[in-house]
């Protein structure tokens, strides 16, 4: 599964966020220059990524820092290390 993930690094916020089956690649990428067009246009500073995952629980494991804040983050590897 493909997953595009606009995020707002200041606010630590996911600003859309829409799924893709694998077969939809193209899509995807021009979704994802879609986007990166409009935020140009409109001088907004935001991530846009495409990124690959078996499913959504996947994804958020292995990129957590688009859905958990720094400080959230950093209290679980704190925890970890205890």
């Amino acid at each position: 599964m493909i997953f595009l993930i606009e995020y707002n690094r200041q606010k630590e916020a996911i600003v859309k966020f829409e799924r893709f089956k694998n077969s939809d690649r193209t899509k995807a990428e021009d979704r994802r220059f879609e986007i990166e067009l409009d935020l140009n246009q409109r001088k907004v500073n935001h991530e846009v990524v495409l990124l690959e995952a078996y499913n959504e629980q996947g994804l958020r494991r292995t990129h957590k820092r688009y859905f958990q804040s720094l400080e959230e983050s950093l209290k679980e590897k704190n925890n970890l290390l205890s």
